[in-house]
């Protein structure tokens, strides 16, 4: 793990353990289909498509972007915010168990946290780690018309 991810991992932690942590992200809200309502086939194959291709960047997670309640996914948003990418959905499976079941069907991967661009599945904390460190983040970012921020503070270092 790089040294950049590392310190806005522990920072992310720190904010969530404190309660203070604040997200300008739009997560899904319980009742709108987020996966914070209970049974009504929210786990369906067809509900979980409709979920996954809702936005361009959706996540599934443990709890919030603004107070994730595991190391991975607190992960996955770190990752994110040091993009840049505030735009996007993210559903919290630990409401929902047929929604967290759902997920794991849907994509033949058995953990959480998942992320999808573009409707496709990428994989976990761990792809996504690998994706930021070799580079291919930006480059996926980039397909999705969202420029990635390290491209504006490589500029900076360039200047400096």
């Amino acid at each position: 793990m790089s040294a950049a991810v590392r310190a806005a991992w522990r920072l992310g932690a720190a904010r969530g353990r404190a309660g203070r942590a604040l997200s300008r992200v739009a997560a899904a809200a319980p009742g709108d289909g987020g996966g914070g309502g209970s049974g009504g086939g929210s786990g369906s194959r067809e509900a979980v498509e409709r979920l996954v291709r809702e936005h361009p960047v959706v996540v599934f997670m443990k709890g919030s972007p603004a107070q994730p309640l595991c190391g991975f996914s607190n992960a996955v948003v770190q990752i994110l915010r040091l993009h840049g990418v505030e735009d996007y959905r993210a559903h919290d499976v630990l409401q929902d168990p047929d929604l967290r079941q759902g997920i794991k069907n849907y994509s033949n991967w058995p953990t959480i946290p998942q992320v999808y661009l573009n409707g496709e599945f990428v994989g976990g904390c761990d792809i996504l780690l690998q994706m930021h460190q070799n580079g291919d983040l930006v480059e996926e970012l980039k397909k999705l018309g969202i420029r990635s921020a390290l491209l504006d503070a490589e500029k900076d270092q360039d200047k400096k």
